[in-house]
C-alpha cells in the first residue's frame, strides 16, 4: 500500500515538474526580448497598457467584453503585449511617413512581422484621461538615450473608433532636443484646443543607433 501511494507521488511529481518546465522554457523568448527596449508607460501605449492589465491574467475570457482591444490584439499574437517594448525600426534615416504607411503608425509599419499588427486595429481601446497640458512619461530599459522626442496628437474631429490612424491625422505639438542615456524620460506638453478622444503618438529616436519607436497612446482630454 505504501509503494503504492509513494508510486502515485512520485508520478504526480514528475508530471508537475514537467509543466512546470514547460511553463518557464515558454516564457524564456518573450521576457528576453521584452527586457532590451522601450516604451511609453504614461499615457500608456496600446500594447503596454494591455500587458499592464492582463498580463497576469491574459487568458480571462473575460477580457472579450471588458477590454475588447486588447483581447483581439492578445488573440491575435500574445507577444505584442509580452514584448511590449519592441516596437521600433531601424533605419528609417528620418523619414517616417516613406516606411510607415498611413493605417499601420500604431505598429511602426507592421515591424517584427506581424507581430503588431493588430495595435492598428481600430476600436475603442482603453484610454487615459488627460488634461491640456500634459506629461508623456518614457520609460528606457536599456538607457539608449533620444536623439529627440517627437509627440503628435490626433486633430480634432479624427475618430480613433472608426478611422485607421494616417499621417495627416497628426499635429506635431512638441519636437525635444537631445536626452543622456537614462531609464526614465518626461516630456511636458502643452496644448490648446483638444476635446474628448485621441490618439498620443510619439516618435522616438534612440541614440545609439538609427532605431526609432512609434508609440500610439489613446487618450481623452478632460
Amino acid at each position: 500500500m505504501i509503494c503504492h501511494e509513494r508510486g502515485n507521488f512520485l508520478r504526480w511529481a514528475t508530471r508537475a515538474l514537467g509543466l512546470l518546465s514547460a511553463l518557464l522554457l515558454s516564457l524564456i523568448p518573450w521576457s528576453g526580448t521584452a527586457s532590451a527596449h522601450g516604451s511609453v508607460i504614461d499615457p500608456a501605449s496600446r500594447n503596454y497598457g494591455c500587458w499592464l492589465r492582463w498580463a497576469s491574467d491574459f487568458q480571462n475570457p473575460e477580457m472579450a467584453q471588458k477590454d475588447p482591444m486588447c483581447w483581439q490584439a492578445w488573440q491575435a499574437n500574445p507577444n505584442a503585449m509580452w514584448n511590449w517594448n519592441g516596437l521600433y525600426r531601424n533605419g528609417s534615416a528620418g523619414n517616417f511617413p516613406a516606411v510607415i504607411p498611413d493605417g499601420q503608425l500604431c505598429s511602426g509599419g507592421h515591424t517584427e512581422g506581424d507581430r503588431y499588427n493588430s495595435l492598428d486595429t481600430v476600436g475603442a481601446w482603453k484610454t487615459t484621461n488627460i488634461s491640456r497640458n500634459f506629461t508623456v512619461k518614457l520609460y528606457d530599459q536599456a538607457s539608449h538615450g533620444a536623439d529627440y522626442f517627437k509627440v503628435y496628437v490626433t486633430r480634432q474631429g479624427y475618430d480613433p473608433t472608426t478611422q485607421p490612424l494616417k499621417w495627416s491625422d497628426l499635429q506635431l505639438v512638441t519636437t525635444t532636443g537631445k536626452y543622456a542615456p537614462s531609464q526614465n524620460y518626461s516630456i511636458d506638453v502643452s496644448t490648446s484646443g483638444y476635446t474628448g478622444r485621441h490618439v498620443v503618438y510619439t516618435i522616438w529616436q534612440a541614440s545609439h543607433m538609427d532605431q526609432t519607436y512609434f508609440l500610439c497612446s489613446d487618450v481623452n482630454f478632460t
